[in-house]
Parts: C-alpha cells; sequence; structure tokens
C-alpha cells in the first residue's frame, strides 16, 4: 500500500511503499540530502524534521537515537530519513536548510566568495560556514580536512 509523504518548504510529495524509508522518497526529489553513510543511521546528512505524522513512522531504535544526540541541530521532531520507515499517513517532513560539505564538489571554488547558505558537518550537523560569510583560504582548508576525516570515519566503520 502506497503512503504520501509532503516535504516542505518545498510543497513536494513523494509517494512510498508502507514500511519504506523516508531516504528513499526524499532522494527522488533531488533535495539537499545525502546517504553519506549508506543509510547505516550514523551521519547527520539525511537528518530532517517531522512537521506532522510523527506516529505514522517506525519508532526510533538505539543507532538513530545515539545519532541524533550528536547532531546539533536536533530537535524533539528530528529523525534520520534513513532509520525512519513510513508506516501511515499523513506525515509531513521539513529538511534542514544548508549543504553539508560533502555535497560541494569544487571547494577551492569557493575561496573569496560568500556561503550562498550555511556549510554543514556531514556527522554533527554544526555549521562550518554561516550563509552570508566571506570564505577564506583558511576556511577552505578547515572544510577539506573535515571532509577527509568524515570520509575515513566512515570508510573504517564500513570495515566493522
Amino acid at each position: 500500500m502506497v503512503k504520501i509523504v509532503k516535504l516542505e518548504p518545498t510543497t513536494q510529495e513523494t509517494v512510498l511503499r508502507t514500511n519504506d524509508n523516508l531516504l528513499t522518497g526524499v532522494l527522488e526529489q533531488e533535495l539537499n540530502i545525502l546517504p553519506e553513510c549508506d543509510g547505516r543511521g550514523m551521519c547527520s546528512t539525511c537528518h530532517v524534521y517531522i512537521k506532522e505524522g510523527m506516529e505514522s513512522l517506525s519508532p526510533l531504535n538505539r543507532r538513530e537515537k545515539r545519532t541524533l544526540e550528536a547532531i546539533a541541530t536536533a530537535q524533539p521532531n528530528s529523525r534520520l530519513a534513513c532509520q525512519a520507515r513510513v508506516m501511515g499517513e499523513g506525515v509531513v517532513i521539513e529538511i534542514p536548510s544548508g549543504v553539508h560539505v560533502n555535497a560541494i564538489d569544487d571547494i577551492e571554488a569557493l575561496i573569496g566568495r560568500r556561503a550562498e547558505q550555511n556549510i554543514l558537518h556531514p556527522l554533527s550537523g554544526k555549521v562550518l560556514v554561516e550563509a552570508g560569510k566571506l570564505i577564506t583560504r583558511s576556511m577552505i582548508s578547515q572544510l577539506q580536512e573535515t571532509r577527509t576525516s568524515v570520509g575515513d570515519f566512515l570508510a573504517r566503520t564500513r570495515e566493522a
């Protein structure tokens, strides 16, 4: 049986089968969501806010709870789209604003420009560069180091 999930603030809708995770539907809409940890609930790149219909989702598991505790912008209505499975109707989700550093193809091209939106850490969701801030060479170094260390961390967890 299919369920319709509404996405805010874009007013888009996506259709999911019962027991599909939210990530499946959100990825189809090409929004600022990444499956950086391959849907294992270990990063913040699929963090969403549930505006309505929390009761229509599967319960939080231990891994998701642990990851949400580490996300700087998590709220009581936060879920990881890779872990939240749609069980009923009426789910409305909001995608947090910002872009994860791992989604930026050419970090070097940002030098001397102002950040168009917040640039976020892929594990903690912490804002690394605020929207409107001038991006300096030292910020680029920090973003590259973050991307490398996150990549190393996720590679190690895939091996485990």
